[in-house]
């Protein structure tokens, strides 16, 4: 395939010198290390994955590398977004990422989008970029990329991680299919939960985000075989890689247009939303749980692992996957608050008892980690 960037940008001296061990391998060379200084690349996300991306891309010698992030770094980030540090913890992730990508490369230009990414912007944004890698989690975003990419004629570079699982990807329409390709329909609500809420393998992150460079790099260079029309499946587990094909569908209608994402996947992008704001009388503050709590039922819908981490006193254990098989054990009578970590997975739990006649319902906002925060300190929070 011919190189992503035309026109290699000229080396200095002092970057001959850094560069040295890409400028001996022929396959990369003075002109693939120049094509790598001109190459604009975005990154959405600052995160798991684009913390690892970020850094490799810098060090790599990547001369613009665009940051697009609206979060600030929490405690809980550290086990895996590495490019933050403790020192970090309330800084704004696109500053934080920054700080630590000009102290590997000081010759790079870093330009920050603290923003959500959205259908009203991400033209604007993305047009300025040669390709864009992905390192988000969620569903509208990837389907916002994707499509905005598509429109654009951009490399798409994906890469996706959950518990010990990774997949990645090259979805570029000028030369094979895309995501939507693969995934035509995102999956229903609440059936893959987000990391926050599944958890990951934090040094997965490091495999599929250097792997993300690496098809950003062959992309810029021309070198290689990039993966376009085939998807790496990675088991961490197992040490093991498996390749799956992807075909364009001759039938899909071309995209034209971005649409309302979160409407599509039936889903927030923004992993803040704690809760179903159209459902907001069902929801009851941690203050307002803690003056009724002796008078209630108070059911934890999340696993038996989280709940080992943390509980309220009181509470009783239903995991949601287990819900439907036992209702029996609840009383319809009862006036029940229903609660997790964040708020969300105890909302489907109240659908699906109210879907069985259940009335008396009640939704913990924000979950066990809000309850923690504004009542109990001596709960952790995860």
């Amino acid at each position: 395939m011919e190189p992503l960037i035309a026109e290699p940008a000229e080396l200095t001296n002092d970057e001959i010198r850094r560069y040295s061990r890409h400028l001996i391998m022929p396959d990369i060379g003075m002109a693939g290390q120049g094509r790598l200084k001109a190459a604009k690349v975005l990154l959405v996300g600052t995160g798991g994955l684009g913390s690892p991306a970020a850094m490799y891309l810098a060090a790599a010698g990547v001369g613009t590398i665009g940051l697009v992030d609206y979060d600030t770094v929490d405690e809980s980030n550290l086990h895996r977004q590495v490019i933050h540090g403790t020192k970090d913890i309330g800084k704004r992730k696109t500053e934080s990422a920054k700080e630590t990508i000009l102290d590997i490369n000081p010759g790079v230009d870093v330009i920050i989008h603290e923003t959500l990414l959205r259908s009203d912007n991400a033209l604007d944004i993305i047009a300025g970029y040669d390709l864009v890698i992905d390192g988000t989690d969620n569903f509208p975003t990837r389907y916002l990329v994707n499509d905005a990419c598509a429109i654009l004629g951009k490399p798409y570079v994906y890469g996706s991680i959950f518990r010990f699982e990774g997949q990645l990807a090259v979805f570029w329409a000028e030369q094979g299919p895309t995501y939507r390709d693969l995934f035509p329909e995102p999956p229903p609500p609440g059936m893959v939960p987000s990391c926050a809420e599944g958890g990951v393998f934090g040094v997965l992150c490091a495999t599929i985000g250097a792997g993300q460079v690496t098809e950003a790099i062959k992309l810029i260079t021309g070198v290689g075989t990039p993966l376009i029309g085939r998807m790496k499946l990675y088991d961490a587990l197992d040490a093991d890689w498996r390749t799956i094909k992807i075909k364009s569908d001759p039938d899909a209608a071309p995209i034209t247009e971005l649409i309302d994402y979160e409407e599509f996947c039936g889903m927030p992008a923004n992993d803040h939303v704690q809760e179903d704001v159209s459902d907001f009388d069902v929801q009851i503050t941690p203050e307002e749980f803690e003056k009724v709590r002796d008078a209630v039922t108070l059911i934890d819908v999340r696993d038996p692992h989280e709940y080992e981490i943390s509980r309220i006193e009181g509470s009783r254990l239903i995991p949601l996957g287990e819900l439907p098989t036992r209702m029996d054990e609840l009383d319809s009578a009862d006036d029940i608050v229903l609660q997790c970590k964040t708020g969300r997975r105890s909302m489907e739990a109240l659908e699906i008892l109210r879907g069985a006649g259940f009335r008396k319902l009640r939704n913990l906002q924000g979950g066990i980690n809000a309850y923690a925060r504004e009542i109990d300190p001596q709960i952790p929070t995860y």
